[in-house]
């Protein structure tokens, strides 16, 4: 598993820059995260970034967009302006989480 430095700590990623040690991740990171691909976190990015990763511990993969919207309670279109181009993805990777299922 390679490891990176972000913040000042080093982290456990895969090739694609995803964390892969859950309890690594915390907001601080994620605001250090999302600053890297150009985005900064609101209260609405931390309530999807939440539903994300309380998702995962209970189904133990990523939630698609489309479980975000449904169950999370956040309108696709929300999530598109909030993540835009590819929210799934970039959701993942703020909230510390492997990519989706079916994302490129």
């Amino acid at each position: 598993m390679p490891v990176t430095t972000i913040a000042g700590r080093d982290v456990h990623v895969d090739d694609e820059g995803f964390l892969t040690v859950y309890d690594e991740w915390d907001p601080d990171l994620a605001r250090q995260l999302a600053a890297q691909i150009g985005l900064d976190l609101t209260d609405e990015h931390f309530k999807a970034l939440t539903f994300l990763r309380a998702d995962y511990v209970t189904q133990g993969e990523t939630a698609t967009l489309r479980r975000v919207s449904a169950l999370g309670g956040i309108p696709t279109k929300e999530l598109f302006s909030l993540f835009p181009k590819k929210p799934a993805k970039k959701m993942a990777y703020i909230a510390g989480l492997p990519k989706p299922h079916g994302c490129v």
